[in-house]
C-alpha cells in the first residue's frame, strides 16, 4: 500500500477547513496533517510539516495566499501548492501560477475535481480548472493584457481591497501593514494605473472582471 498524500490546509475560516478536511479524508489516499488560519501560519506550518501538497486560499487577513505562496516557494522551490479560491477571474490564477503554485481551482468545483487536482499536483503535474484555463487561453490568443499586470503582488492586494471599498486604515489592519505603507502602495497604484481616485480604481477592477459591477 502506497503512503497517503499529506496535505496542509490553509484557509482563515475554520468551518471551511473542517468541511474540506472531511471531504479529503473520505479518500483513503489523502491525509490532512496540518491546518493554518492565515498566510503567515501557512508558511510556518509548511516548514514544520513539509506536506506533499498545500491547499491554499487567496483572500485571508495578513499576508494572504499570494504572498504566502511566494514565501513558501522562496524557502522550498519544490513545494507543491494548489490554490483553492472563490475568485473566478483569470488574473488571480495567473498571479499565483507565476508565484510558483502548481494548480488553481475555484471553491465551487466538484469534490471529485478537488481530489483529482490534489493527486495531480502531488505528482508534480499542473492542474487548472477547465473554465479558468479557457479564459487564460483566450486572453493569450487574443493578445489581451490586463492593466493590473503591472502591479506587484502586494500592490495587487491593496488594489483589490481598495476596489472593494476598504479604507486605508481598514486595509492596513487586514494586511498587517502600517497606514503609511498602505498610502505608499496607493500612490504607486494610482501612478501605474493612471487612476485619480478610488472610484477609478474600482472601475478598473470591474473592467478586469475582478469585482462585480
Amino acid at each position: 500500500m502506497s503512503a497517503p498524500i499529506n496535505v496542509l490546509l490553509v484557509d482563515d475560516h475554520a468551518v471551511v477547513r473542517m468541511g474540506f478536511k472531511m471531504l479529503l479524508e473520505s479518500d483513503p489516499d489523502i491525509k490532512v496533517i496540518a491546518e493554518a488560519d492565515s498566510g503567515e501560519n501557512g508558511v510556518k506550518m509548511y516548514m514544520e510539516h513539509k506536506p506533499d501538497v498545500v491547499v491554499m486560499d487567496i483572500t485571508m487577513p495578513g499576508i494572504g495566499g499570494l504572498e504566502a505562496t511566494d514565501r513558501i516557494i522562496a524557502k522550498d522551490s519544490s513545494a507543491r501548492i494548489l490554490v483553492l479560491s472563490a475568485h473566478e477571474d483569470s488574473v488571480h490564477p495567473k498571479r499565483v501560477l507565476n508565484a510558483g503554485a502548481m494548480g488553481y481551482l475555484t471553491k465551487r468545483s466538484a469534490a471529485e475535481e478537488l481530489i483529482k487536482a490534489i493527486r495531480m499536483v502531488a505528482n508534480r503535474k499542473m492542474y487548472l480548472e477547465a473554465s479558468i484555463a479557457q479564459q487564460m487561453a483566450i486572453q493569450q490568443l487574443n493578445g489581451e493584457k490586463n492593466p493590473v499586470d503591472v502591479l506587484s503582488d502586494r500592490e495587487f492586494e491593496v488594489f483589490m481591497a481598495l476596489a472593494k471599498g476598504e479604507t486605508t486604515n481598514q486595509i492596513a489592519e487586514i494586511l498587517s501593514l502600517s497606514p503609511r505603507t498602505v498610502g505608499t502602495h496607493l500612490y504607486n497604484i494610482k501612478q501605474k494605473l493612471n487612476a485619480g481616485n478610488s472610484a477609478e480604481i474600482a472601475l478598473i477592477a470591474m473592467r478586469s472582471g475582478l469585482i462585480d459591477p
